[in-house]
């Protein structure tokens, strides 16, 4: 207990500094009116005061000093009403022995906020006031106490001046070191870049090598097509092996020119997802608390890369929709392949009714793809509440008859 209360008084200056000003100068104002009171017993010193505290006088002790609590928040003004109040104290006839100290704290917070050209001149006000002071009392070592004085306010403009520099210096050292981590990030980055220029330009040069290994053994293949079936053949198996290793080389090019330098993951580099990766998607959403039912008929075969990226994003797109109008509702993603591939995607949430009328970037987006591969997308509320996709995308090569494949849940 002890330590959280000692935490929170170390970090009460900085996360409210208002109060410190504030018990701060309530301290002051306590000490002085307590030396005017306690140690004067109230009545005028004849040597300091011509006239004892009285209500006045308590009313321009609390002015001089509790005006310090706003001290970050308008120096100048705080130091002016300050200064004004104390020689107003001392003129109509109180202690000088008093009210000293408040101005002397405003000059140092000024000093601390504002430049030289500024706060020099402030400083001769305080110097003037409290020289005011001094006339006001006995006239012997007058001198002696100017000079003394001189000396504090010297001290405090200099103490001011120097917290200022610091702070400038600090907040200089700041924006240095955050350019050079920027500095760092983009040399980082421009290395990272041009490794992956590197890697490409060797990439370009193994596709280039099928490739010309391909024209070569074409070649060869029509050449000696009717004379020497044997040789054609080896040639147009060696087109089919270069072809194949040209096509794994391409996807590792494009995938190093598209990941960003901050993606680490491992699954940027990966091919592009298609319909084998709904499982892995489907995990993903349980993991965040969404009932998801995955089911698909029909004959499962390869699709065209394109038509099975294409697939793969709706259905992401659309559970991404469901996290963020259905909530934790049960979803379905029906899966058919047929002469046609189906998907269809339901929720029993309310997304329906969230934005009506309106079809957000992701609906868009879906559409687009679709349109892409001559398919159809129908999209909102359920026959049964929530919402619904129905996307049907044409496959080149009509399926055999319909039959259940698997069921995951």
């Amino acid at each position: 207990m002890g330590a959280k209360v000692l935490s929170s008084l170390r970090r009460l200056p900085t996360t409210n500094p208002f109060i410190v000003d504030l018990l701060l100068s309530l301290l002051l104002t306590g000490i002085s009116l307590g030396f005017a009171f306690v140690f004067t017993g109230g009545s005028a010193d004849p040597e300091y005061a011509r006239r004892s505290m009285d209500a006045a006088g308590v009313g321009l002790a609390l002015l001089t000093n509790l005006v310090l609590a706003w001290r970050r928040r308008a120096p100048l003004t705080v130091l002016a009403i300050s200064c004004t109040a104390a020689t107003i104290f001392h003129v109509t006839g109180y202690t000088t022995k008093l009210n000293e100290a408040a101005p002397l704290l405003a000059l140092y917070t000024v000093t601390c906020r504002l430049l030289p050209a500024v706060s020099v001149l402030c400083a001769l006000g305080v110097a003037a006031q409290w020289w005011y002071a001094l006339t006001l009392g006995p006239d012997d070592q007058i001198w002696l106490n100017i000079g003394r004085t001189s000396i504090i306010v010297a001290v405090a403009w200099s103490f001011g001046t120097s917290t200022r520099m610091l702070v400038e210096r600090n907040r200089q050292l700041s924006a240095l070191g955050a350019r050079l981590c920027q500095e760092q990030e983009d040399r980082a980055r421009r290395a990272v870049t041009e490794e992956r220029v590197r890697i490409a330009r060797e990439l370009h040069d193994v596709v280039a090598h099928h490739i010309s290994v391909i024209v070569i053994q074409a070649g060869l293949a029509r050449y000696v097509f009717d004379s020497d079936p044997a040789t054609a053949r080896g040639a147009l198996s060696a087109i089919s092996d270069s072809g194949s290793e040209a096509m794994g080389e391409m996807r590792r090019l494009l995938a190093v020119l598209r990941v960003d330098s901050d993606d680490d993951d491992a699954d940027a580099y990966s091919p592009a997802p298609g319909l084998q990766r709904l499982e892995t998607l489907a995990d993903r959403l349980r993991g965040a608390g969404v009932p998801v039912d995955l089911s698909i008929t029909g004959t499962v075969r390869s699709l065209p890369p394109g038509i099975d990226v294409c697939a793969y994003r709706i259905v992401q797109e659309s559970l991404t929709n469901v996290l963020k109008h259905a909530g934790r509702a049960t979803t379905r993603i029906h899966l058919h392949y047929g002469a046609d591939l189906e998907l269809r995607i339901t929720d029993d949430g309310l997304g329906a009714s969230a934005a009506p009328g309106r079809e957000g970037h992701g609906l868009i987006g879906m559409r687009e793809r679709v349109k892409l591969y001559k398919g159809t997308l129908k999209s909102g509320p359920g026959p049964s509440g929530g919402f619904e996709v129905l996307v049907t995308l044409p496959l080149s090569v009509p399926d055999t008859p319909d039959q259940p494949v698997h069921r995951q849940q």
